[in-house]
């Protein structure tokens, strides 16, 4: 489908990419290409196309990390802070951190000689995605505090705020567990440790602001509480939370931590059945309509 909308409609795929505010939802491909790695590598224990579409992500991720960051970076025409970031940035966080993941996951599984040049890559990715986070998060945590901000402003995809640091999280943890396949993790053990406690502290930090933030939108300025797809953007970082809680509990033998994750698990169910019911009475609407 991709493929189908670039050759058939060239110049709205050409306007997403020059867009400040849509850009960064193409770095969805490169989550999504590591996920499915992570799903037939711990589901069909098939390592060599996870292999693959670990690869594949990283591809992915250096074109359109390059392509996007350089086309905002020397466009002449530019939109106001307020008006062009958004929580949809941290994709770019996202992305990188799910290579990351995908590469501890696959690391154990190839020679002596490759094993810790791929760990030591994919601390790379964690470390350099981790600063991307605190380079974004800064200019949303400022337009926040020192801009106006109206309901429709505070759209799902904020929830990216706490997902980017929970995947940040759950690399962390695959790293602490790869450890035994490099000498330098092994090193830095400690400090890994620490960063992934301090990235799974920001996530639930930001957790029960952005509930506040989304009562203040539909209760106290009555903004439209109905289905738009943006909410799907709030279900994956949900989900996340809870695993990167649940593989935090293990990583650092902190058992107490799963009682969270079996609370977040029903809370993420919970998110995504809602926007599942919401998609199926619109579609169903619009069916019925024709």
């Amino acid at each position: 489908l991709t493929l189908q909308r670039i050759a058939r409609h060239r110049d709205r795929v050409v306007a997403d990419f020059m867009h400040h505010g849509r850009c960064v939802g193409f770095f969805t491909v490169v989550a999504a290409t590591c996920v499915l790695g992570s799903q037939v590598l711990l589901i069909g224990g098939n390592w060599r196309a996870a292999t693959v579409l670990w690869l594949l992500g990283i591809c992915l991720w250096a074109v359109l990390t390059y392509a996007i960051f350089t086309i905002i970076t020397v466009k002449q025409t530019k939109p106001t802070l307020a008006e062009g970031i958004n929580g949809g940035w941290l994709l770019a966080v996202v992305a990188a951190q799910s290579v990351a993941v995908l590469g501890a996951q696959v690391a154990g599984n190839f020679s002596d000689g490759v094993r810790p040049l791929a760990v030591f890559f994919a601390l790379a990715m964690w470390l350099g995605g981790g600063m991307l986070y605190v380079w974004i998060i800064s200019l949303i945590f400022y337009r926040y505090t020192f801009f106006s901000m109206s309901p429709s402003d505070l759209a799902p995809p904020y929830w990216i705020n706490m997902g980017a640091v929970a995947i940040s999280t759950l690399a962390g943890t695959m790293l602490i567990a790869s450890a035994s396949h490099s000498p330098v993790l092994i090193e830095l053990l400690p400090f890994v440790k620490g960063l992934t406690i301090a990235f799974w502290a920001t996530a639930t930090w930001w957790i029960p602001m952005l509930v506040i933030l989304g009562i203040w939108r539909h209760g106290y300025r009555r903004f439209p509480l109905e289905y738009d797809p943006l909410y799907w953007g709030a279900v994956f970082p949900l989900g996340m939370y809870t695993t990167c809680t649940f593989r935090l509990s293990q990583a650092i033998d902190a058992p107490f931590l799963t009682a969270i994750s079996r609370v977040f698990i029903l809370v993420a169910l919970a998110a995504w059945a809602l926007c599942f019911v919401g998609m199926a009475l619109r579609l169903g609407g619009r069916f019925m309509a024709r």
